[in-house]
């Protein structure tokens, strides 16, 4: 499949670590992650409200959890993590799709949404995206989910496939 990306970069972002106060007053701490604490993804992705599931990820089940965090938290992915309280509460990441192209995917805990950690987190996951090399970002969004569009535009997604029910963005790094 060709998609068509935006023929500017949307700029310059800024990599992880990176440490902020989000909305709540919580200290939140965003780095990339290079392996080690997988029970640490386990733990947030088995709080996961169902909710807040789109596409059918995150996955539910403890063994589902399991083989889809082995095919996204490879060496190839970039992965970022907001941690805060000694607990992971947000993650995103940039998956090869077998192309150039990487497809964008990110995950905050409903009890930490809406207190800005999730722009922090895709912007620092942009970041990394850029020391990575990585020029073709993509991501897929439920039409439906206007609050996760508007992110995507605030950081310089444009919107690339919009005639079926997902509504398809990309941006050049």
């Amino acid at each position: 499949m060709t998609r068509i990306y935006p023929s500017e970069p949307a700029g310059q972002f800024d990599p992880p670590p990176m440490t902020f106060e989000d909305a709540a007053g919580h200290t939140v701490e965003i780095t990339e992650y290079t392996g080690g604490d997988f029970d640490a993804f386990l733990e947030m992705y088995l709080a996961f409200d169902p909710e807040d599931r789109a596409q059918g990820i995150p996955p539910t089940t403890d063994d589902r959890i399991r083989e889809w965090l082995d095919r996204i938290l490879t060496e190839d992915a970039v992965n970022v993590v907001a941690s805060t309280e000694n607990r992971l509460v947000g993650h995103a990441t940039l998956v090869p799709d077998g192309t150039d192209e990487y497809e964008l995917a990110i995950f905050v805990l409903g009890e930490y949404q809406e207190l800005g950690i999730g722009t922090k987190l895709i912007t620092a996951l942009l970041g990394a995206g850029q020391d990575h090399g990585i020029e073709q970002v993509w991501l897929s969004v439920e039409r439906w989910n206007s609050a996760a569009r508007t992110l995507y535009r605030k950081v310089g997604f444009e919107p690339s496939k919009t005639e079926s029910f997902e509504f398809e963005m990309s941006l050049r790094l």
